[in-house]
């Protein structure tokens, strides 16, 4: 995960996203450079365009986070028809012994 925020750090500052930049990155980060890593991304991030990159995933972070709040009101709503079912089933063996 550091290495990929290493390339966004460097494209938030206008660097050139290589395999010498990343390495300073990590390094000044305090973290182990691996240079397989390094230059497995640098590879996948070739003709990449990381501003559409960012913008597509947060147009699909969006409409994950609005959903979240529709299962909560949705738990909450299974949760009194259970409790509704369960005074339902009291009353009617309340009704077998009154």
């Amino acid at each position: 995960m550091e290495y990929t925020y290493a390339a966004m750090l460097l494209h938030a500052t206008k660097q050139p996203i290589n395999a010498e930049n990343l390495k300073k990155v990590l390094t000044a980060a305090g973290a182990t450079a691996d240079e397989l890593k390094i230059k497995a991304l640098v590879t996948a991030l070739e003709g990449v365009n990381i501003e559409e990159a960012i913008a597509k995933a947060a147009v699909v972070a969006a409409p994950a986070a609005g959903a979240a709040p529709a299962a909560a009101k949705a738990e909450v709503k299974d949760e009194k028809t259970e409790e509704k079912k369960e005074e339902e089933a009291a009353a009617g063996l309340a009704s077998l012994f009154g």
